[in-house]
This record gives structure tokens, sequence and C-alpha cells, in this order.
């Protein structure tokens, strides 16, 4: 284990785009080191290197379904840099269909991306945090208010709820906290072929109660608030980042006029 580096140390997962390297520069700007995990190596070593000279990166190139990278991780962040001060569950699986049209190899696959893995890092996360850490989960506001063919993809994420606050129960006590994130839509490279169409834009922007669109800024401005000290007394809560879509009934002039 490396001698713990004087910087704070940050794991992101999804590392390699959207909003996971958003909050890498985030994180960088800010005067942390980072720990990046994504599949794509390349986007991985174009990241650090548009970093070099503000923070040291580190990354890590796995799948986080498989069982053995979120220890992969973890070491990678000791070896570095000897701490871990914050992880970042941040990949996830974006399929939906309703629960009768679901087959079980698309189940498997959200629950492994989007709930077993954040599990499996948070649990060696656990092992090396040290009191005034933090644990971020990247929801969604589905997970909280589901709707159409939510099916997997919401049963998930509501899981991911449940997980977060059993972690804050847990080991706030040592100090440790847990929040989640649930973000509404955000035009990232998953939404951009769809963003544009008249079916996103009635259920999404339509009901939304805001002048402008979420973007991958404003969930790496969350995330860094809920890690840093301004953020420490914050436990065990989910933040619905989503303009006021799921806290109202809202509805367009425009559409209403239809």
């Amino acid at each position: 284990m490396a001698n713990p580096s004087e910087k704070p140390v940050v794991l992101i997962t999804g590392a390699s785009s959207g909003i996971g390297a958003v909050t890498v520069k985030r994180f960088a700007n800010a005067g942390w080191n980072i720990v990046a995990l994504a599949r794509r190596k390349e986007r991985l070593e174009e990241l650090a290197a548009s970093l070099a000279g503000v923070a040291e990166v580190a990354i890590v190139v796995g799948d986080v379904a498989d069982r053995e990278v979120p220890a992969k991780a973890v070491q990678a962040a000791m070896e570095t840099f000897g701490r871990l001060d914050s992880l970042v569950n941040n990949a996830g699986a974006g399929k939906w269909n309703r629960v009768g049209d679901t087959d079980d190899d698309t189940l498997d696959e959200v629950i492994d991306i989007s709930l077993k893995a954040p599990f499996r890092f948070a649990r060696e996360a656990l092992a090396v945090m040290q009191p005034g850490s933090s644990i971020i989960n990247i929801g969604s506001v589905f997970g909280i208010t589901s709707g159409l063919a939510g099916g997997a993809y919401s049963t998930v994420k509501a899981g991911l709820i449940g997980m977060t606050r059993s972690l804050a129960c847990d080991y706030g006590p040592q100090g440790i906290r847990s929040n989640l994130i649930a973000p509404g839509v955000i035009k990232t490279e998953m939404t951009d072929a769809y963003w544009e169409s008249d079916y996103f834009q009635r259920t999404n922007h339509e009901i939304t109660p805001f002048n402008r669109e979420g973007t991958a800024d404003d969930v790496a401005n969350c995330v860094f608030f809920l890690a840093s000290n301004e953020g420490s007394y914050l436990n065990g809560q989910v933040i619905a980042l989503d303009g006021g879509w799921s806290t109202t009934k809202y509805v367009s002039p425009e559409t209403l006029a239809r």
C-alpha cells in the first residue's frame, strides 16, 4: 500500500463518458485524485491525459458486473494513493420494458450492473474507508416514481435507494455517510438518440417545471457537494435532481393548449 496521499481520493465507476467523465473533471478541478473505472481503455486514457497537471488519475479497465473488478478498483486506490475517501457508483444499465415483456437475460443484466455492482463496490470500499468518507450512488428519479415501461430499471433503482439507506444506518455511526442522487433525464450519449423526439419531449420536458434542461454538470456538482465537507451532515438522503418533475403535477402551457 502506498503512503496516504495528501489529496483526497475518489473512485468513480462508468468514468469514461457522460456523467462519469464530467464528475471526474469536477473532482480533479477541486484538488482530488481520481481512480477512474470503465470498460473503454482508450476513453480512460484520453480522460487522464486531459487532466495531466491538474490531478493524478489512476485508470482501471473493467466491467462493473465482473465480481473481481470492485476489489481490483479499491486495491488500485490503496496501492496508488494509500486512501479512499469517496465512492461514486455511477455506472448503470438503461434497459426499459414492461415487466411482462422483460426476459431473464435483460433482468439479470440490469440487476448485475445497476444493483449488484454498486453493492460490491460499497462492500469493498467500506473495508478501507475512514471516518469522513462517503458513498454516493447515482440512481434515477424513476426509482422514486417509476413510470411507463419502468420494469427492471425502476425496480433496480428503487433497490439502490434501499441499499443507500441501509448503508447510512449501518455505517453512519462510523462517520461514513451514504446518499443517492436521483437525476431526471440528463442529456448524454445515452439519451442523445431520442432527446428531440415528440414522445420524449412530452413525457419529460413538457411536464418539468423549470426553464432549462438538466446537464451532466448539474449531477457532477451535486455529487461533489455530497462528497465535500459542505455536505458532511447529509446521510441516507435521496436527492431528486429533476427540476421538479417528480414532485409536481406541472404541465406546460403549450401542452395544455393542444
